[in-house]
């Protein structure tokens, strides 16, 4: 008898070793990946993800995201969009986790089922598809994902009764997309909600009033004029200029970590940047400073806020199933019941499992120059206005007239 409830009590903690062993998997190489990323080797991290995104687990979704960010950020865009939209079908699948593996959830942590993402993950899927596409000059398709990121807003404040605003950065892409097609009337549609969404922000004054003009919104452009002082740019309008647009991606987004009011559920925490903003230079023509557009670190930050209580409420869930399946083997062996009560508990964790190497915050730099070949460099700024160190190398830029060339920095630091 005795023999029998050692082999017992090992068993036990041999499960619960094991359990603990698998939960740290994914944490060990998003550590070993991250670290090529913050050191720009993007294709190396690539290469590493690529085979944990290709096979069928519970952590691929989240393997996908990070895939894709890393072939995103190496500028294999195509690559990237291929990660991305499979991420994106993914995370739209409904039911493909099963009770049972729900049920054993409850027993020991979110970590035993399949990630579905975060919502400001799931949105910010499309807002990288957007961005990808406006890289390769698939205008069209940008459009397509800006507009289908705010559907997804949209369904989950209906269906899910949340109460998320539309995207802004999604707006002001779709925006961009419009006006390099010459759609003026869909361009200043969507210029007009990124307003409407942010309250306004330096670079998209000169984008109201320009987009208003071409449009022939005369009403409009007079009152834009008149709100913020100013008269379009010359330069916007003459039929021989382009304009580059940067895209930077500042900082580090928030980390996951033990809620400490709560520890079986995770809470989001900001992590420092010393880099701000970014400054694009142009040979022969100026500098120009990045305008915040989006803040992910916020939006991270304020989703999970609003999911607390559906976290705490099936976690506490969870401390009743165990306390009735640890009674149940108690009742028949005192011993085994109370070490399995304490390993369950010690075995039900945080899941920390999210979209790791997302930025902070969204920022532009736009520059209407005459058509030809540029040469840019972009330098980032602390919040002293001290350069950090983290500058982009020096580029050649195609520019055509009356067309955008849009190029991409991510800063780390």
């Amino acid at each position: 008898m005795i023999k029998k409830q050692r082999q017992a009590v090992r068993s036990v903690l041999l499960f619960l070793f094991l359990f603990a062993s698998g939960c740290s998997t994914f944490s060990k190489t998003a550590s070993k990946t991250n670290r090529l990323i913050y050191q720009r080797e993007f294709l190396k991290a690539a290469e590493q993800l690529r085979p944990l995104a290709e096979t069928n687990s519970d952590d691929q979704l989240v393997y996908l995201l990070e895939y894709g960010t890393a072939l995103h950020y190496a500028g294999k865009y195509g690559e990237s969009n291929h990660a991305f939209l499979r991420a994106d079908k993914l995370s739209e699948i409904q039911d493909y986790t099963s009770l049972s593996r729900e049920a054993g959830s409850l027993l020991l942590n979110e970590g035993m089922v399949q990630y579905k993402g975060d919502d400001y993950e799931k949105v910010l899927i499309n807002a990288y598809l957007a961005m990808n596409y406006l890289f390769l000059g698939e205008l069209d398709d940008a459009v397509v994902e800006a507009r289908r990121l705010n559907e997804k807003l949209r369904k989950y404040k209906q269906e899910a009764k949340r109460n998320y605003q539309q995207n802004a950065f999604a707006r002001y892409l779709s925006a961009m997309a419009w006006e390099d097609q010459r759609n003026w009337d869909s361009a200043y549609i969507d210029y007009k909600n990124t307003y409407d969404l942010t309250g306004g922000f330096k670079l998209l004054e000169q984008d109201l009033i320009r987009a208003a003009k071409r449009a022939s919104r005369s009403e409009d452009y007079y009152k834009w004029k008149s709100q913020f002082g100013q008269d379009i740019e010359p330069s916007s309008l003459k039929p021989n200029y382009g304009e580059i647009v940067l895209i930077y991606e500042q900082g580090n987004g928030p980390r996951k970590q033990p809620n400490p009011e709560f520890i079986r559920v995770p809470k989001l925490y900001p992590q420092p940047s010393r880099g701000t903003r970014a400054r694009l230079s142009i040979d022969g023509i100026g500098e120009f400073d990045t305008g915040l557009v989006y803040n992910i670190e916020t939006v991270a930050i304020q989703t999970l806020d609003d999911a607390y209580a559906g976290l705490i409420a099936k976690r506490m869930a969870g401390v009743a199933a165990k306390a009735v399946v640890a009674d149940q083997v108690r009742q028949k062996n005192k011993l085994l019941g109370n070490l399995l009560w304490i390993g369950l508990n010690l075995a039900d964790q945080a899941d920390l499992r999210q979209w790791s190497t997302l930025p902070e915050t969204l920022q532009v730099a736009r520059a209407w120059v005459p058509a030809g070949h540029y040469t840019i460099r972009v330098r980032t700024f602390d919040h002293f206005g001290e350069p950090t160190g983290e500058d982009m190398p020096p580029q050649t830029l195609k520019v055509s007239p009356k067309r955008k060339t849009f190029v991409n920095w991510r800063s780390f630091q």
